[in-house]
């Protein structure tokens, strides 16, 4: 299983997503030939290319590695057999040394000890009975995630629908080319701050083509993707039709005193696959 999960880490961080390299083709498609925002998104495509061809990091940060595993596969897939795959992928290069001891500063060079990596554990059915879905957030698009208590007077957005709109606009705003645009949007609507936070970097898991089963989220997700796209931001920030991919929004329970919106920021590498076992 060590072996298997290694080997899945490393097909995670070198090969992007279809839908992800879908994604990109299209935004290829509406910037103009000649354009900065055109010559961004081909040398990313050739880079999506080659990272694939040679099984290397499409991205040097290999980020915050976030595994959900089926509550079906907890004696199979413990986090000890994570933690082993995590340092053999290390070992072998498809990882970074990439976590440091938030006090000393100090390297640990494994990527592997208390609270690294993250795990999961969730109750799925369906394709997620048997599964294992893997999530590499890079340190530059985690910088651009944002957390908002409505009603915020500085945005005039009050608790409803509009004010997620504006709270999630201004979180676009807040990245402009940071991040490594064009990026994905995964929001929370409601929740507590930690819980908020949980829900919105899973709503990164969906396919960027998919539709929100809620007719009214869904509209919201459109809404908000188009009028992003409309602010000339662009790849890395130099101008152009493509802020973002894709908005995916979903909702955890609040409590009266609060109303939170929490915006999580993913980058144009959508580092995220499943296993099935």
């Amino acid at each position: 299983m060590v072996e298997r999960l290694a080997a899945f880490i490393r097909e995670t961080s070198s090969s992007l997503p279809d839908d992800a390299e879908h994604a990109l083709r299209m935004a290829l498609r509406r910037e103009p030939k000649g354009s900065s925002a055109r010559v961004v998104v081909e040398t990313i495509l050739e880079n999506v290319k080659l990272a694939r061809t040679n099984g290397t990091p499409v991205c040097q940060d290999t980020g915050t590695l976030t595994f959900w595993v089926s509550e079906r596969l907890r004696k199979l897939v413990t986090p000890d057999v994570i933690g082993k795959a995590v340092e053999k992928a290390t070992a072998q290069g498809w990882l970074r040394r990439n976590t440091n001891d938030p006090v000393t500063g100090r390297s640990i060079d494994t990527n592997v000890c208390p609270g690294a990596p993250v795990v999961h554990y969730v109750t799925a059915g369906g394709d997620d009975a048997r599964s294992v879905r893997l999530l590499m957030k890079g340190g530059g698009s985690e910088n651009m995630s944002r957390q908002f208590s409505l009603p915020d007077s500085a945005l005039a957005a009050g608790r409803d629908l509009e004010g997620v709109r504006k709270a999630v606009l201004s979180a676009v705003c807040q990245a402009q080319g940071y991040g490594c645009a064009p990026g994905v949007l995964g929001v929370c609507i409601g929740g507590d701050r930690a819980g908020g936070y949980e829900e919105a970097k899973r709503q990164l898991l969906r396919n960027l083509a998919d539709r929100n089963p809620d007719p009214v989220l869904a509209r919201l997700e459109s809404r908000i993707c188009r009028e992003a796209n409309s602010l000339g931001i662009g790849p890395m920030g130099l101008g152009g039709k493509t802020t973002l991919l894709a908005v995916k929004i979903g909702t955890r329970p609040r409590v009266p005193a609060s109303f939170f919106v929490t915006v999580a920021y993913l980058c144009w590498a959508a580092r995220r696959r499943r296993l099935s076992l």
